[in-house]
């Protein structure tokens, strides 16, 4: 909120400097000139202030998907696995178990699941966090995962889905519906998910012809039930979408 508040502010400085500049034609030079540079201060400022706090964002970002080495010398991959997803706000099921474990409204989990080092996941939500394809890494030694939604997460891109190819032999269950960042490249690295049988793609926004789409999914992953990017949308044009 207040960063759009900050490029609102920028920009409507633009317009008034011409009608500035008038008003100042009949004052001497030096009043002018001390103007702009209290304008081009105000420049200054708004960039500066728009570039820390995309840097916060950024860092936030690598903050959260950190690899925990060290997590994984001393407790195992399994345990490992499970922080991570937990430290991103996310939560999982193990396999042969129906408790899942999940971060609370004050980001607090319980430890338990470092008792059962040997225990492997099988389910996972990841949904609207900020796991991006670095953060993958500590997920990809869960040979047994059959469920992944990571819907709503604003990082997850092309370089994400090409990296989920080592579940291709146990991923049955995939959401990545409402993920912003998402474009057709990235759809076609899933033909690598040979077990996949239900894939969510609801609402990406980068996708131009939905419905053309889901028909190219349907033919690359036969035997998978398709949700979202419905056949009644279409094959519009970009102009059409937009109205």
């Amino acid at each position: 909120m207040a960063t759009s508040m900050l490029v609102r502010s920028h920009c409507a400085l633009v317009p008034t400097l011409t009608v500035v500049r008038r008003q100042f034609a009949s004052s001497p030079p030096s009043v002018f000139n001390k103007f702009l540079l209290q304008l081009n201060q105000r420049f200054l400022e708004v960039e500066y202030l728009l570039k820390f706090s995309n840097w916060l964002k950024n860092r936030d970002v690598r903050r959260k998907n950190l690899f925990y080495e060290d997590a994984q010398k001393k407790y195992g991959a399994n345990v490992a696995a499970a922080y991570s997803i937990l430290k991103l706000g996310g939560g999982f099921r193990f396999a042969g178990q129906t408790e899942w474990f999940r971060v609370d409204s004050k980001g607090k989990f319980s430890f338990d699941f470092v008792y059962t080092p040997e225990s492997t996941i099988e389910e996972i939500d990841l949904s609207r966090t900020l796991i991006n394809h670095a953060g993958l890494h500590n997920l990809t030694s869960q040979h047994g995962l059959r469920s992944l939604s990571v819907q709503g997460c604003p990082e997850v891109d092309d370089w994400f889905l090409g990296r989920l190819h080592v579940f291709r032999e146990t991923l049955q269950e995939l959401n990545i519906s409402h993920c912003p960042r998402i474009t057709v490249g990235g759809l076609a690295a899933l033909q690598h998910l040979r077990k996949l049988k239900q894939l969510d793609m609801s609402s990406l926004p980068q996708l131009q012809n939905p419905s053309l789409v889901r028909i190219l999914t349907e033919e690359m992953l036969p035997h998978c039930k398709i949700i979202g990017a419905e056949y009644d949308q279409g094959l519009r044009s970009p102009e059409q979408q937009r109205l």
